[in-house]
């Protein structure tokens, strides 16, 4: 079995598999490629996750319920503390649009889903800051759901590889997969200076899914999502809640997110959309305007069309698997726990069904 990709989708099913008994070899691409794993929010987030696709609110509920199993199995093979805090987080309005689209999103997911989706509360700008005090008077309300949470991303990127290896899966980074050549006994992965003959692979390269996916019969239309992060310098405990764009985290830094450009291939980042996330934090956050931002980034999500994760296995080539999500902290206790050890059985459960890519094709003959 051979994984290709080795960020956070794809070293989470190989130490999923390889807790399920098997070894797999993970291909991986070279440091300097666009990587989603190394430039992401650190979030379990379910909160306004679905609207419109109730499974995968549900998918996304699962998953959050089994970070704490995951970050269990972590420590035991590794003994590193990954930093997972599930104590609940807000989403601030900065103007009543702002919070009455984000409770009509979060009543429509509680309704799509039955019920099924996490309990939220629509607070008022009074009761924004009688919880957190701290927030400024810009804020006029917020949503809040206790089922979200964070951890410290690349701890976790480093406790996933280290588990992976300690459990017999391979590693080789600087082996970007150019061709895969379906053959009679598997398929046969080729690159620079390497050929690779697997049985059964495991498409999880991120970005590179787009290209991959049709040599084995497999389809993953992805937009183009490109995102910017600032980080502070560190201070002193003072964000005692957790928000989806600004949050502290455990070294003590605070991290401020939540752009999205979808006309730019370029991975430098932008001093006119740092202004703006900067503003935006400070109106939230008054106090922030006291602390000195020390670097920035950006990196681009691997976002389906829909936004909905793809899991599916190649009709033509059943040997083939794919794998393709923005969430990778998210789903990560899913990928581990539930999609890894039905790629060993050889098989998805039904369940996953409306995962497939070929969701897209019903929509375009619809």
């Amino acid at each position: 079995m051979t994984v290709i990709g080795g960020g956070l989708v794809g070293s989470a099913i190989a130490w999923g598999l390889a807790r399920f008994g098997v070894q797999p070899l993970v291909l991986d691409g070279a440091d300097l490629d666009l990587r989603a794993s190394r430039a992401n929010f650190a979030l379990v987030w379910v909160q306004g996750k679905g609207l419109h696709a109730p499974h995968y609110a549900m998918w996304s509920r699962k998953s959050a319920e089994a970070w704490p199993i995951l970050a269990d199995a972590l420590s035991d093979d590794t003994g590193l503390d990954v930093g997972l805090l599930q104590q609940g987080a807000f989403t601030f309005a900065l103007s009543d649009e702002e919070l009455d689209n984000a409770r009509a999103d979060m009543e429509t997911i509680a309704k799509e889903t039955a019920g099924g989706a996490p309990a939220f509360e629509v607070l008022d700008g009074a009761q924004t800051r009688q919880r957190l005090p701290h927030v400024g008077t810009d804020v006029v309300g917020a949503i809040y759901c206790a089922a979200d949470g964070h951890v410290n991303a690349l701890r976790l990127f480093h406790a996933l590889h280290m588990a992976m290896t300690k459990r017999g899966a391979a590693y080789r980074p600087r082996h970007a997969v150019r061709t895969i050549q379906p053959v009679a006994d598997g398929f046969v992965l080729k690159g620079d200076d390497f050929s690779i003959l697997s049985h059964r692979i495991v498409l999880a390269a991120g970005l590179d899914n787009e290209r991959l996916a049709p040599m084995v019969g497999l389809a993953c239309p992805l937009k183009r999502s490109k995102g910017q992060i600032l980080v502070t310098e560190k201070c002193k405990p003072f964000l005692s809640c957790l928000t989806a764009t600004i949050r502290q985290a455990d070294e003590g830094g605070i991290m401020i997110g939540d752009s999205e450009e979808t006309d730019t291939s370029a991975i430098a980042a932008s001093s006119e959309i740092s202004a703006v996330l900067a503003s935006r934090a400070i109106r939230v956050f008054p106090a922030l305007a006291d602390l000195n931002v020390v670097r920035s980034w950006t990196g681009f999500r691997v976002k389906t069309a829909d936004g909905v994760p793809i899991y599916e296995r190649s009709e033509r080539y059943p040997g083939a698997f794919i794998a393709a999500c923005h969430s990778g902290v998210t789903l990560a206790a899913n990928h581990a726990l539930v999609v890894a050890p039905q790629i060993a059985a050889s098989r998805l459960d039904a369940t996953l069904s409306a995962f497939s890519a070929g969701r897209f094709n019903v929509e375009q003959t619809s």
